[in-house]
């Protein structure tokens, strides 16, 4: 199981924690490098259930990306064009919120092998956050919600934070 950036806690990027308040960064994310703890858990259930039938694999853990193979140039070099067309309601939501999207996306993580092979059903990406954040509540789950950050990577990536929303 290797699985993608899920703690709630600052990123190790400078650029990415000024550019970004937390909550903008971590939707962001969800498009292609982020999952939720409550799905890593699931995933983790999913593995142990299917185990015995099905041995040893490699999987990838990360929210379900939206994307395809074929939008990975544009993903590069205009990322919000390719969300936009996914998700029209993206644009007002993230102007009422003050927030951004990435201009640019270097990489994907695609999980679709572990929700084929596992059964594994991932359930907060990208389109729950935009559902929750419409709703004007939190897009992570409540086990996200509850565990939190611990702070592990505060002095190891400096004391600057996030920018106040």
């Amino acid at each position: 199981m290797r699985t993608v950036r899920s703690p709630p806690g600052p990123d190790d990027d400078k650029t990415l924690r000024f550019a970004y308040s937390l909550d903008n960064l971590h939707a962001n994310e969800l498009l292609y490098r982020r999952v939720d703890l409550a799905d890593v858990v699931d995933a983790h259930l999913a593995a142990l259930a299917k185990a015995p039938a099905i041995g040893f694999g490699r999987y990838i853990i990360s929210a379900e990306t939206p994307f395809e193979e074929t939008d990975l140039a544009e993903l590069r070099a205009d990322t919000p064009a390719v969300v936009r067309r996914r998700f029209p309601e993206f644009d007002a939501l993230y102007r009422d919120l003050g927030w951004t999207m990435a201009p640019s996306i270097d990489r994907v993580y695609v999980s679709r092998r572990a929700i084929s092979d596992l059964g594994w059903s991932p359930r907060h990406g990208f389109p729950q956050a935009l559902r929750a954040l419409e709703a004007g509540a939190s897009f992570r789950s409540l086990l996200a919600e509850a565990v939190g950050s611990k702070g592990y990577h505060a002095d190891h990536f400096g004391d600057e934070p996030y920018p106040v929303e």
